[in-house]
């Protein structure tokens, strides 16, 4: 499955015994020549606290927390009738999150709204390495003598977000995004959202997400990008921001309940992996 072009691979583990962890086996399921190839493995499976549990894990294998995957695995439990109804809940690896199916007129398919939670500024739940209250700005000197600008914070992963007047190309994408991730003040690593505004409530990312490299859509990273823009006044609370990435656009929502993302997700294909 996949939304704005971060696809997954959707595994149902409620009556499975798997001979292999599941780290090792997203490695191998993730792989894009050798496996089948995704930006992380989605597994299902049973929970007393929610209507499922959802385990995510990224191509290296590392458990992480993903608003894509959440609305991906949302409608994979609803129209596999694992659940009976369009609202559900869903236990992650940090809490219990709420989805819910949007539907035309017809009653067909349009989106998926996911409640993403409050983000965490603290540089303790981050996690990075600094001191003060909030991570806004911050002058991160690279190799090179290269300083880049972050805004840090937690969105249920670790992102950091660059304004930048133009996203950038190539070179210097593939260059300094990994250099980032990797810094020292980051004890868990950090995703990278390079992110230009467009207009007032409007932003393009560019995305470099810990684990997996460049990816088309985050889920989380498009929160934690709305959410450093109105802490930058160049959007609003209470409004509905529109991020727009290589693989499409999401509504992103923040307010005193948390916040809401709303996207598409869309079916590839279905198969069978020998484990």
């Amino acid at each position: 499955m996949q939304g704005v072009g971060n696809d997954f691979v959707v595994m149902d583990n409620r009556f499975s015994s798997l001979s292999e962890d599941l780290s090792s086996l997203a490695i191998r399921v993730c792989d894009r020549k050798f496996g089948v190839g995704a930006d992380g493995l989605l597994v299902l499976d049973n929970s007393d606290r929610a209507d499922f549990l959802m385990r995510m894990y990224n191509p290296d294998g590392t458990p992480d927390v993903c608003g894509n995957g959440l609305r991906c695995i949302a409608r994979y439990a609803r129209e596999r009738e694992i659940v009976c109804n369009d609202a559900m809940r869903i236990e992650t690896l940090v809490d219990v999150r709420r989805a819910t199916l949007r539907r035309d007129a017809q009653g067909e398919f349009v989106s998926v709204t996911v409640e993403m939670g409050q983000p965490h500024f603290a540089p303790s739940e981050i996690p990075v390495s600094v001191s003060g209250s909030r991570v806004i700005d911050l002058p991160l000197r690279l190799p090179g003598e290269y300083c880049l600008p972050i805004t840090s914070l937690s969105t249920g992963s670790t992102h950091s977000v660059a304004f930048v007047d133009e996203l950038p190309g190539d070179e210097e994408f593939f260059r300094i995004s990994p250099m980032v991730e990797n810094h020292s003040i980051f004890p868990e690593r950090t995703s990278l959202m390079w992110c230009k505004v467009e207009a007032e409530n409007v932003m393009r990312l560019r995305i470099w997400e810990r684990g997996a490299g460049e990816t088309l859509g985050c889920g989380t990273g498009a929160c934690a990008a709305a959410v450093a823009s109105i802490l930058h006044g160049d959007a609003h609370k209470n409004s509905p921001i529109t991020v727009m990435s290589k693989g499409g656009t999401l509504q992103i929502v923040w307010n005193e309940s948390g916040i809401l993302m709303t996207g598409p997700t869309e079916w590839v294909f279905e198969g069978e992996f020998l484990i």
